[in-house]
């Protein structure tokens, strides 16, 4: 990227955007061109007020009229983007919003993608060229930009945290997950030295800050006055000032963390201790993740995979499950009271037992692509690895590339004999290359010297292919 590239960075929610402004600034000062694209009102009225150059998407997208309603305009987009279909797409906010109105998915694709194809038709009228910034993620929003820029042969760069704490993944141009650990490195550092030991020492998962307020009980998120008094605020601004929020589903958000509540003092009934027999461990992935839904969308019903893992698992083994510690109650416990009735071979484990202390225990590993996969190699323990992770193809695991597959490689994992875990640490070497400092929507002012300084030098380094 060259200076005189313009830097499109989307935003779609507040909390984004007070992290997102500070680093707009400070990349000005350094001499680069920057304008945020804000998917909700609020985020564009802050950018504005704070002189940031911002374009507000929804209601750019709006004034192209009755387009943004029409199927033969919707159908001659699609052409144009080299789609030949929206429902994979559309999958990800179907699932994380419940919206089975289809229309009303395409009409908000159309108004995104308006938006985007107007705000690059004013760069290219001033002769500007363009590079776009996204974190990853399955939104609309985030989707439109992508294919809009792609067709220009515009570079879009997604950010994802990476496997390390405070550090980040810069992925050119696809939704896939960065290839990171394919090859071992001549050599492993004493940073990345120092920080799997440190890991191993403390036995803590890999938590971003920008997601830690999701690691609390469920009851504890619907009960907590800051977040209550945050709702009102949201639907004040959405109903009574007519504020456009890309997030703006809040009554059914604020309806799933209730039931996750439920679901969590139901499922206090079915938890069972780490057994004495043998045993494979299914870590449970973030229900509604875009590593499920566009990654891996194979194994989004997770209660049917287990299903099958049960019915397929060596007699000699139990298969030990645990919820993902951010999402404790999102899954009915009415399917998981249902997999207790009908196997005796299924554990499921409290959510707040220590990753490392079941991974420790495990015979294998089957994981969709968690991160709990790579802290099993960091062990030594066999991995099998099921969908679109940044360790698939680390020579180390196990790859299963069809779920029919699984049984078979299950028994491979557990029958190949073991490795030690240092042989793991130039694979290791090798992803902590591939990532970048830096926290995504950390606002404090080293964190944001840090970031803008490693998205501009990432964003500016030749992608790889």
């Amino acid at each position: 990227m060259s200076a005189a590239e313009t830097i499109l960075i989307t935003t779609l929610a507040e909390y984004q955007t007070r992290f997102w402004i500070p680093v707009a600034q400070r990349l000005q000062r350094a001499g680069r061109d920057v304008q945020l694209l804000a998917f909700d009102d609020r985020s564009a009225e802050m950018a504005e007020a704070q002189g940031v150059s911002v374009v507000n998407m929804y209601r750019s997208g709006l004034d192209g009229g009755s387009e943004v309603d029409d199927r033969k305009a919707f159908e001659a987009r699609l052409a144009d983007y080299g789609l030949d279909g929206t429902n994979f797409l559309f999958s990800h906010e179907r699932v994380t919003f419940g919206i089975r109105d289809s229309a009303a998915l395409r009409r908000r694709f159309m108004i995104y993608a308006n938006a985007m194809e107007r705000a690059l038709d004013a760069l290219s009228a001033q002769g500007k060229k363009a590079v776009v910034v996204q974190e990853l993620g399955g939104f609309l929003s985030v989707i439109a930009a992508f294919y809009a820029a792609k067709k220009r042969g515009i570079r879009n760069w997604f950010i994802e945290p990476s496997f390390f704490r405070g550090r980040l993944y810069y992925t050119p141009d696809s939704f896939a997950a960065p290839d990171t650990m394919a090859q071992p490195a001549d050599s492993v550092s004493a940073d990345v030295r120092a920080y799997l030991d440190e890991t191993l020492n403390q036995r803590a998962i890999v938590i971003p800050q920008k997601d830690k307020h999701h690691y609390s009980a469920a009851f504890k998120k619907v009960a907590n006055l800051r977040n209550s008094r945050r709702l009102a605020e949201k639907l004040w601004d959405q109903y009574a000032l007519g504020k456009h929020q890309e997030f703006g589903h809040n009554l059914r958000h604020a309806r799933v963390h209730a039931e996750m509540a439920l679901n969590a003092t139901r499922l206090k009934n079915l938890y069972q201790p780490m057994p004495d027999a043998r045993f494979v461990y299914y870590p449970l992935h973030v229900p509604a993740d875009m590593a499920l839904t566009l990654r891996s969308p194979e194994y989004l019903d997770q209660v049917a995979t287990i299903d099958f893992l049960l019915r397929t698992i060596p007699d000699t083994h139990v298969l030990v499950v645990k919820e993902h510690p951010a999402q404790i109650g999102a899954i009915s416990s009415r399917r998981f009271f249902e997999l207790a009735r009908r196997f005796d071979n299924f554990v499921l484990l409290p959510p707040q037992t220590n990753n490392y202390a079941v991974l420790g225990r495990a015979d294998a590993v089957v994981s969709v692509n968690s991160k709990s996969g790579a802290e099993a190699v960091l062990l030594g323990k066999p991995v099998v690895v099921m969908g679109d992770a940044f360790y698939r193809t680390c020579p180390l695991v196990f790859t299963a590339d069809r779920l029919k597959d699984v049984p078979q490689r299950l028994r491979d994992a557990l029958a190949a004999p073991g490795f030690d875990p240092s042989q793991a640490a130039p694979y290791f070497e090798t992803a902590w290359r591939k990532s970048v400092p830096g926290e995504l929507y950390i606002d404090n002012p080293a964190q944001l010297d840090t970031f803008a300084a490693t998205l501009a030098s990432a964003i500016s380094a030749p992608a790889k292919a």
